[in-house]
């Protein structure tokens, strides 16, 4: 099979969909991986370090024309011309945030696997965990960064002074990505709030924090008390393959202390605020009421080896299958490969994707 590795183009996405090591894999089972050139720039990798494990350097279009392509981000508007029918694309999609790149997917007839939607033996999602632990952390650094003046922030630091009263943190949702924010926020000194539905992840919280974090059970009441005191609020909603829920109104938003910082982790699947709206690495924050809203919809390409590194690792053992097998057999074989089939033969096939797009 022919395998293809195209740069990314989304704003400051230098993420690439495959280290050397994979190719050296892939080519040892005897297919051809194709590079398109300097894909791999951002995560350190250069064309000559692919060149050596096996791999073919060429252009966008010689990558495309392949009968895999795995990238990192969703395609955007200007290759959705590359989308045809005898196509396998396997990448991040959130096609519920997304309805232009999914009828462009139905219309050419590709068979779209997204990432986000594999599932595992576990019943977590393998392929999104490592991004979620990159985004968890990261929105707290981000977050604390915004607080400071000379980012526009009121001049606030997270907390870890003696003598001045720490930095209040909610973090909404108390998933993976929820479960990092609330690691390096505790370890920075702040004051930690967690709210979420499922009161054994509350209960996790409380042994794993020693009752340091305070746990409290996700209602609007809850949610409007606690944004009232809160300086920063991490966003980590997430219903896999579906939209959001609005969790935070923007009556919630309005009540917060002026600076106030919401990082909305869940804007990938269109965030959990109602006031979120997608912005880039090139121009990430907007005023709404008293805050600055962050909604970054590839924040861990902020950290692009990092996160080369970790997804490349969940992801090979996925695209050796789907090379050695074929799409159609692969996805037979392995249901949770199968989890991820968002779009096939013209419809989508995912069915919490075909209900938050209302088909």
């Amino acid at each position: 099979m022919r395998i293809g590795i195209p740069t990314e183009l989304k704003d400051n996405e230098r993420r690439v969909g495959m280290i050397p090591d994979g190719v050296a894999q892939l080519v040892k089972h005897g297919h051809e991986v194709v590079i398109q050139s300097g894909a791999g720039e951002g995560s350190g990798y250069l064309d000559v370090d692919y060149v050596s494990r096996g791999a073919t350097i060429g252009t966008q279009k010689d990558v495309w024309d392949c009968d895999l392509v795995v990238k990192v981000k969703e395609p955007i508007e200007s290759e959705y011309p590359f989308l045809r029918e005898d196509l396998v694309l396997f990448c991040y999609l959130h096609l519920a945030a997304e309805p232009e790149l999914t009828r462009a997917l139905v219309d050419a007839g590709t068979t779209a696997i997204a990432f986000e939607t594999v599932t595992s033996a576990r019943g977590d999602l393998p392929l999104l965990t490592p991004m979620s632990e990159i985004a968890g952390r990261l929105s707290v650094q981000t977050g604390a960064q915004l607080l400071t003046a000379p980012a526009g922030g009121p001049g606030m630091l997270l907390g870890g002074i003696a003598g001045v009263a720490p930095v209040n943190v909610t973090v909404v949702g108390g998933g993976v990505a929820g479960a990092q924010a609330v690691d390096v926020a505790v370890g920075l000194g702040a004051q930690v709030t967690v709210l979420d539905i499922n009161t054994a992840t509350l209960r996790a919280f409380n042994q794993r924090y020693e009752g340091k974090v305070r746990t409290i059970a996700s209602t609007p009441d809850n949610i409007a008390e606690e944004l009232r005191r809160s300086h920063l609020v991490i966003g980590s909603v997430l219903v896999p393959g579906a939209k959001a829920p609005k969790v935070v109104t923007e009556e919630h938003l309005r009540s917060m202390p002026e600076g106030a910082v919401v990082v909305d982790i869940a804007i990938d699947q269109g965030g959990c605020t109602a006031a979120s709206q997608p912005t880039s690495h090139s121009n990430p924050i907007f005023s709404f009421g008293p805050v600055t809203m962050y909604c970054v919809t590839n924040m861990p390409g902020a950290a692009p080896k990092t996160a080369t590194i970790a997804l490349a690792n969940e992801t090979l053992p996925f695209v050796v299958q789907l090379a050695n097998q074929g799409a159609e057999q692969a996805l037979q074989n392995n249901i949770h490969l199968k989890a991820g089939l968002n779009v096939a033969q013209h419809e989508v096939v995912h069915e919490a994707v075909k209900d938050a797009l209302g088909l």
